[in-house]
């Protein structure tokens, strides 16, 4: 089977889910506009609204580009026009819509509800999250394509590494070579505040730097304009360096960490990074369908208390609340691990885990890897050696 002939097929099966949602919500047509979401749906980005009824096939209502092909597209200019185009083809207008609420702006929500004339509209960006966190056969085989480059980009990280180097001239190294090796270039994520390029890199001090950003750990970055990562501080023996960069090399990520060192660095950052190492092994034999979230993120918890390691744990002036997050067109999905997370673990479900440290003028430590929760428990998808690479 071609891959066009594995997009239409597991397109069908995005819909059906999706329809299959609304159905148990009582909601009689959904509406979706920002790029993720379309893309989801279609395959394909367009500037215009999905429009999906509780039955039948999707309306494409597009603005641009001029050369969508799919059946009932339908070339508009505004939102307003999509009820009276509705009627054309033959459809009820809904009573009741899902509308991306979290994420576009109050001025596009307020002129899709005048247009469907309703006070109020679900949230179709929540139930969207929760559509995409579960992952069809078609999707995961774009995971393990992505994870297969990804990896193949880190096993060539010490090649470009020169003594002298900034921080920001090695990232600069691999971005090129994550680039060469058919990076997208942009590692897109969920909700406002949440800029970044193309990953991070974090060494010595900076890695202490506290950011505005919702990220497990921070760093000063070079401008005030985004306060994240390398600052541009040269590397120094003994230090640290901790590659988080995007595994984007399909729509669908991967999320890995690996750290490396200039020379040995201090027993304490060898030990907590071995503590991370055995944090990642027990969740391993634990985590399968049904186990819950907040146990995984109790699991590190008592690893690092164990070890008398919480001053240094995801941080050090500003310590995040989680372990890890699901990770697939966007890097930060459902479910997040955290203590207080309702979430299980369900079959399909993908998730990075990065119990991480700061070590305070060394760096950061500590490995992340991409997981597939499958029936029999989870399958490593970021496969590369895990301890400190000495540079």
């Amino acid at each position: 089977m071609s891959y066009k002939e594995e997009l239409s097929k597991d397109l069908l099966i995005r819909q059906q889910r999706l329809q299959s949602a609304m159905q148990s919500m009582n909601i009689e047509g959904c509406i979706l506009t920002t790029a993720v979401n379309v893309f989801y749906m279609t395959g394909m980005v367009y500037n215009g609204y999905y429009y999906l009824p509780i039955e039948g096939q999707p309306v494409h209502f597009v603005k641009r580009p001029e050369d969508v092909s799919f059946d009932n597209t339908i070339y508009i200019r505004k939102p307003e026009q999509i009820t009276d185009e509705l009627k054309n083809l033959g459809h009820s207008i809904p009573q009741s819509v899902l509308i991306e609420t979290d994420v576009i702006s109050f001025g596009e929500c307020s002129r899709l509800l005048n247009t469907f004339g309703l006070k109020e509209a679900a949230n179709a960006s929540t139930l969207m999250r929760k559509v995409r966190s579960v992952k069809t056969e078609f999707e995961l085989e774009q995971v393990r394509l992505c994870a297969r480059n990804h990896e193949a980009v880190y096993k060539m990280i010490p090649s470009v590494y020169k003594d002298g180097m900034t921080d920001i001239e090695f990232q600069i190294e691999i971005e090129r070579l994550m680039r060469l090796h058919g990076s997208l270039g942009l590692f897109r994520s969920y909700g406002g505040n949440m800029d970044i390029y193309m990953g991070s890199l974090l060494t010595g001090e900076n890695a202490e730097a506290p950011s505005p950003f919702d990220f497990a750990l921070g760093g000063a970055g070079t401008s005030p304009i985004l306060p994240l990562g390398a600052s541009g501080q040269k590397i120094k023996k003994g230090n640290t360096i901790m590659v988080d960069m995007a595994g984007n090399y399909t729509p669908w990520m991967t999320d890995m960490t690996r750290v490396f060192s200039v020379g040995k660095t201090l027993d304490l950052a060898y030990r907590a990074h071995q503590v991370s190492i055995e944090i990642s092994n027990k969740v391993m034999d634990i985590a399968k369908p049904g186990v819950s979230c907040a146990e995984l993120y109790n699991i590190a918890m008592e690893a690092v208390v164990k070890n008398n390691l919480e001053p240094y744990f995801m941080g050090t002036k500003q310590q995040a609340k989680f372990v890890g997050h699901g990770v697939g067109l966007e890097i930060n999905e459902p479910p997040v691990l955290t203590p207080r997370s309702k979430e299980l673990l369900e079959p399909n479900i993908v998730f990075a885990l990065e119990p991480k440290f700061v070590i305070p003028e060394v760096g950061a430590v500590g490995i992340e890897n991409t997981y597939l929760v499958t029936l029999d428990g989870l399958e490593k998808l970021t496969i590369l050696e895990e301890e400190i690479i000495e540079l």
